[in-house]
């Protein structure tokens, strides 16, 4: 197929074909990462920048190891080396970059649409890697990756998201992204931690605070952390109590399939929100979510720059 998209944004308004198109073409890539030399030449003479306003640690490396991968040219950012420092703008920060001859840019930043803003300003093709709560396509697609590779479609499957869904990124691209591929999404956690309106923004979905319940026959877990950084104020009694309700233990994925697949985007808040030995355990992919992002990065690092890719 055709890909007809000039950036990645966000999974809202992707087709079925396309997410397919996109986690397909992951695979490939997969098996190139596979072989004893895991490089191929499909990007070379490209230049990737990567800009990351926020910390990072899986996201900026799989973004720079899928470019090297690819024998493109990656740039890296430092916000706190950079001009940004003297009161440079972002958008004049880019643009002084582009100007440089850049093909491609990932962007993460803490103000939700700072990747739009960009891309809708400058030539070279933009990349999500995270802005504010909004979206984090990439981690959405690396979960989908990863959840197909084990349970082979995500047709019928139930999925539960469970922590702080307001301040989550990662949830949003996810709801969309398994909701596309024909899975139903549940939410689960604190009333403080789920927006009121999340039930008029996705009608289809199934929302409680009884964690318990909520693992009932579900095929795919998916733990959060709470994102302390982005709350305000204090929107839960204590670690302790929310330990009690909300950690995911191996008495309690007992509730859930048998072959039930847990997964964490990370990083991972061991004991609080989800128990060491369900971290390392067999139904987990954890590990595998990380491995899976340097293939599907290399996939849609491939699809922008080249635009077609045959089936």
């Amino acid at each position: 197929m055709t890909w007809k998209h000039k950036n990645l944004l966000g999974l809202e308004g992707l087709a079925v074909e396309e997410l397919t198109f996109i986690l397909d073409t992951a695979e490939r890539f997969h098996e190139v990462l596979e072989r004893p030399i895991p490089f191929v030449p499909a990007l070379r003479g490209k230049t990737i920048l990567n800009m990351f306003y926020e910390p990072s640690t899986r996201t900026s490396m799989s973004f720079a190891m899928a470019g090297k991968r690819l024998s493109a040219d990656v740039v890296g950012f430092s916000k706190s080396t950079s001009a940004v420092q003297k009161g440079e703008t972002l958008l004049d920060t880019v643009r002084t970059i582009e100007s440089m001859r850049v093909d491609g840019v990932v962007i993460r930043h803490s103000c939700p649409g700072a990747a739009r803003f960009i891309a809708d300003r400058i030539e070279a093709f933009v990349i999500n890697a995270g802005d504010g709560a909004h979206e984090h396509p990439t981690q959405g697609l690396l979960d989908l990756f990863s959840a197909r590779k084990r349970l082979g479609s995500l047709e019928g499957k139930s999925i539960l998201i469970v922590g702080d869904i307001t301040h989550s990124r990662v949830f949003r691209s996810a709801a969309v992204g398994f909701s596309t591929l024909g899975a139903k999404v549940s939410v689960c956690g604190p009333p403080t931690l789920i927006p009121k309106e999340l039930g008029k923004a996705y009608p289809d979905l199934e929302i409680t605070a009884d964690f318990d319940r909520a693992l009932e026959g579900k095929d795919i877990i998916m733990m959060l952390r709470m994102q302390l950084e982005r709350q305000r104020r204090g929107l839960f009694p204590s670690i302790r109590e929310y330990r009690k309700l909300y950690c995911l233990t191996a008495e309690r994925l007992k509730k859930a399939k048998s072959d039930v697949v847990v997964m964490h985007p990370g990083p991972m808040n061991r004991g609080i929100e989800i128990e060491p030995r369900v971290a390392d355990g067999p139904h987990s992919v954890v590990l595998a979510q990380v491995r899976a992002g340097v293939a599907v990065r290399m996939a849609i690092l491939y699809i922008l720059a080249g635009g077609e890719l045959e089936r």
